[in-house]
């Protein structure tokens, strides 16, 4: 059932416009955001966009009261400075704004997998094996196939084909890629090579699933497609891009889908997750397995979330309204008269 969202809420909408990019990226990046502004304004919220071009946010947000806005978050990072994401979420929090989505404690976990890794560990949340390698030796892993990712990147960030290794050799090669392209330590996990899904869940204290999206791999035979990567993310016209399918709903039988539901709930509350996030899994033999925890999602008209919210009957208005309603509850000024924040 739908819930009542409170359409009034004033949103100050901040986004990423990097210098750097090309005009095709900034015009697709414009065309994101309006869809987002003007289905928000749809529903009665008053919008201001806000575009980020340089590492002074604070001066960007100087002319707006913190008491009279909510600000969505939809920045990856201050163009200009490598995984800031973290700190434009602590920006806002010392200029006193409530904005949507995780803290900046809760950003900066999720750019350390390791960290992440070993929440999930602690908690008993099914995790492939991994382990951390600064230098090429690799020294006491012996399970193939497994994967090798950058240790503090995100957005599938030097994720290719040749991450997916079956040897000593090919793993020492690209760990040898991994800590001199990225400057930083590899992560290295078995490879499960099995079902992929995309749960996003939202809430606060109630937190609730979204029906599952999968990543369709069952055209590509070669285990080292067999992955998000890059490419299949951000390059139309790419062969993963064009080949891997997004499925929305999924099949499972209803023991499976309850199971799926209680390791992505118990992943996001684990992990610090707020107002909304989206936890990616791999399903072998029986187990659900977290491969990742991200915080702050994309939200853009063609994402999982977004299709996932549809199957329940949000609008993508309707979503960009809840999202801003969980985030008022935390409001002084701007929550529900009553309402505590969670």
């Amino acid at each position: 059932m739908m819930e009542h969202l409170r359409r009034g809420l004033p949103v100050l909408l901040i986004h990423n416009m990097s210098p750097e990019w090309t005009a095709e990226e900034r015009q697709d990046a414009e065309q994101d955001v309006s869809a987002l502004g003007d289905a928000l304004k749809g529903l009665g919220h008053p919008v201001d966009l806000v575009p980020v071009e340089d590492g002074r946010l604070a001066d960007r947000l100087g002319s707006y009261d913190a008491r009279e806005h909510i600000v969505f978050n939809w920045c990856e990072e201050l163009p200009g400075i490598p995984h800031s994401e973290p700190e434009v979420a602590a920006i806002l929090e010392e200029l006193d704004f409530v904005f949507t989505g995780s803290s900046s404690r809760v950003l900066a976990m999720s750019h350390d997998k390791p960290r992440v890794k070993r929440v999930l560990n602690k908690e008993h949340i099914p995790t492939p094996p991994w382990a951390v390698f600064d230098s090429p030796t690799a020294n006491g892993w012996d399970i193939f196939p497994a994967i090798v990712k950058a240790a503090h990147e995100h957005c599938s960030i030097g994720i290719s084909p040749e991450s997916i290794v079956t040897s000593p050799a090919e793993l020492e090669s690209r760990i040898r890629y991994i800590v001199r392209q990225h400057d930083q330590p590899a992560l290295v996990e078995e490879f499960v090579d099995g079902r992929e899904f995309h749960v996003a869940a939202w809430g606060n204290g109630t937190v609730t699933a979204l029906p599952a999206a999968e990543m369709d791999y069952v055209g590509l035979t070669d285990i080292h497609d067999r992955l998000f990567t890059f490419d299949a993310k951000y390059v139309p016209g790419s062969r993963l891009y064009e080949t891997i399918e997004l499925r929305v709903p999924v099949e499972l039988d209803p023991a499976a889908r309850t199971e799926l539901e209680r390791i992505v709930l118990a992943a996001y509350r684990a992990t610090g997750c707020r107002d909304y996030g989206r936890i990616d899994v791999r399903y072998r033999d029986g187990v659900f397995y977290v491969i990742d925890v991200n915080p702050n999602p994309d939200i853009n008209p063609q994402t999982s979330l977004t299709y996932a919210a549809a199957e329940l009957g949000f609008s993508y208005g309707e979503l960009g309204s809840r999202i801003v309603n969980l985030a008022a509850a935390r409001h002084p000024a701007l929550r529900s008269p009553g309402s505590h924040p969670e």
